[in-house]
């Protein structure tokens, strides 16, 4: 394949506007036109079409656009890393994580880690795990760490890191506050739902389906965690939470745990790597093993 006319096919699309590709590229709109051709021929594909004054991607153009930025970005990327390695440095990392591990796993650990490693360079993103799962195929960071929703993403690689407990939790002055209940009771009561895409929710649709339970009413859907806690904290809701998360608000007595009958919730938490980049850099091998080295510690998080 023609990488540099996947290069300038790429610009077009991004754009989409030959003449403003041509402008961006310092080649005259011809030549731009020229190259998008060959492409296709090489290809016998359709890649783009016309629309309005510009230009869009047909479906094989979509394709071929989010395959070809990716060879760019890890091209980017080996060349960051020659860089550094020429440089002497110790080489950098970014990690992408889900809010639970981002907030109250994370910070702590990276923490540790830079005092036994000073010269390490790293930065720590936050986002629902769709976002992480983007980020690391679009070469964005080097790892992720997600708690699982059960269905992967075939081009990454899962590490199984530790456990994490779940609970649901109701405001302080609720009825249900402290109480057990059956599953039933529970779903009853409107619940404060996070945003498509984040862990919590899709655990609490898949424990819905397995105990044949109707999905509780949806009295807010708020984006992040924080968000959420807040609003159960301040009088509304129920709420399905990682155990971790709530111990501040439990001994403020903002919100109160409530134990569903025969059912415990536990969801393992992963580290989430590229598996066509095989072998991990020195540097993230070393933050993996250090990792595992703290799980064992960590062990399983629950609140007890």
């Amino acid at each position: 394949m023609n990488l540099h006319a996947l290069n300038i096919f790429i610009k077009v699309a991004t754009l989409q506007s030959v003449t403003k590709a041509a402008e961006q590229l310092c080649i005259s709109q011809p030549a731009v036109t020229i190259q998008i051709r060959n492409l296709e021929k090489e290809l016998d594909l359709k890649l783009l079409e016309p629309s309005g004054r510009g230009v869009q991607l047909t479906p094989d153009g979509e394709f071929i656009y989010n395959e070809g930025r990716r060879i760019f970005l890890l091209k980017q990327s080996i060349e960051n890393k020659i860089k550094e390695h020429k440089n002497n440095k110790m080489q950098s990392f970014k990690i992408a994580a889900t809010y639970v591990p981002s907030y109250y796993l994370l910070p702590s650990l990276l923490a540790q880690y830079k005092i036994q490693y000073p010269l390490s360079r790293i930065s720590l993103e936050t986002g629902n795990t769709q976002y992480v799962i983007s980020q690391i195929l679009d070469y964005e960071v080097d790892i992720g760490v997600i708690v699982s929703e059960g269905q992967r993403h075939p081009d990454i690689h899962y590490e199984h890191f530790l456990d994490m407990s779940y609970c649901f939790i109701v405001p302080i002055n609720h009825p249900f506050a402290y109480q057990e209940i059956t599953i039933h009771q529970f779903v009853q009561e409107p619940i404060v739902l996070r945003e498509k895409g984040s862990s919590t929710r899709s655990l609490l649709e898949a424990f819905c389906k397995i105990y044949d339970c109707p999905f509780p009413p949806i009295g807010l859907q708020l984006s992040g965690l924080n968000e959420s806690l807040k609003a159960v904290a301040a009088g509304f809701g129920t709420m399905l939470a990682p155990s971790i998360a709530i111990e501040e608000l439990l001994h403020q007595k903002k919100i109160a745990v409530v134990s569903i009958k025969n059912i415990q919730l536990t969801r393992p938490i992963y580290l989430c790597m590229r598996k066509v980049d095989g072998t991990p850099t020195a540097m993230t091998s070393s933050f993996i093993k250090f990792l595992k080295r703290q799980s064992h510690k960590i062990d399983e998080i629950q609140y007890k």
